[in-house]
């Protein structure tokens, strides 16, 4: 059985927590196949950090070395997965749902001209083949999907699969797959603050819409999650009225999370909103309208006025340690 391949995300030398996810979920699968784990890293100076995937069940890495590869740029990525995947014949690919994930992944599955099952939140082996639970109408349903052609790619939801040590180092091979020049030239990075809490990777999400008011009003949102170490979202009402960058917002046309818990405040809960955060583990909604949507999906909610409620909740919070 050919291997089950990931492929890694790295930022500022470090691999990421998706990548680990998808390692751990790889393994799994890996196993019933009886096939290995084979990590695939492009990068510049990341060799030495490879055998750690070991760690998480991956046998072997194909480690590539190029300054094409150093920030990820579509073109090169997808060109160089998919040469190696023509070459060795992986039975799958698995990919973070991030948002290189999701770019990615749809780009390589064009190139080899096959399917791809996409923001996975569950994965097992039906008959030989890898069988993809993914939400469709807005998470409203669930559909079971198997994949014809190989390799079969799949991207899986962050947060939804727990990250398992399995192992030790990874053996750590080094490829060069051909790379065109580049049609999109990187001409700066623009990093974000020291410090703040990635969406997709946070466990705790303290959000903000409409009912926030204005957006210094989300200062008080900002303080509730330094207590907590959380990150901050907002819907796409507040997005639109530029009082947080688009990076921020949750939902359908936004980022899709799943954190162990997400609090929303004075958001309504529009389904735009709850595709992208209705797989919480656990919803908490602050919203002085009785009847917003959002209590409906909450699995606690607080009917009063934020403006009460979270300054007095980050109070508790700080005295709760």
């Amino acid at each position: 059985m050919a291997g089950v391949w990931i492929i890694a995300e790295h930022r500022d030398g470090d691999f990421r927590k998706v990548t680990f996810e998808a390692a751990s979920a790889a393994k799994t699968v890996a196993d019933e196949l009886g096939a290995e784990v084979v990590a695939v890293v492009l990068g510049k100076g990341l060799k030495d950090k490879c055998g750690e995937l070991g760690k998480y069940g991956v046998a072997k890495v194909l480690y590539a070395e190029n300054d094409a590869f150093e920030y990820y740029t579509a073109d090169a990525y997808a060109e160089a997965v998919a040469a190696l995947a023509k070459e060795q014949a992986p039975a799958a690919i698995i990919f973070g749902a991030s948002m290189q994930g999701k770019d990615l992944a749809g780009r390589l599955a064009a190139k080899l001209d096959v399917g791809a099952a996409v923001d996975c939140t569950g994965l097992a082996v039906e008959g030989g083949r890898l069988k993809a639970t993914r939400p469709i109408y807005a998470g409203k349903v669930y559909a079971d999907v198997l994949l014809k052609a190989d390799p079969q790619v799949v991207t899986l939801r962050p947060n939804v699969f727990d990250v398992k040590e399995a192992g030790g180092d990874a053996a750590v091979e080094e490829v060069s797959p051909a790379v065109s020049e580049p049609r999109v030239k990187l001409e700066e990075v623009v990093k974000e603050a020291e410090g703040k809490v990635e969406l997709t990777e946070a466990t705790i999400i303290v959000s903000g819409g409409r009912g926030m008011k204005e957006p210094d009003n989300f200062k008080i949102l900002e303080e509730l999650a330094g207590v907590l170490k959380a990150a901050v979202g907002a819907s796409r009402s507040a997005v639109d009225a530029g009082w947080r960058p688009h990076g921020d917002q949750v939902g359908q046309t936004g980022k899709v999370v799943t954190p162990n818990c997400y609090i929303a405040c004075g958001i309504s809960g529009a389904i735009q909103h709850l595709a992208g955060m209705g797989s919480s583990k656990v919803i908490v909604a602050i919203n002085k309208d009785p009847d917003a949507p959002i209590h409906s999906k909450a699995d606690f909610s607080v009917v009063a006025d934020l403006f009460d409620i979270v300054p007095n909740l980050t109070e508790e919070c700080k005295k709760a340690g």
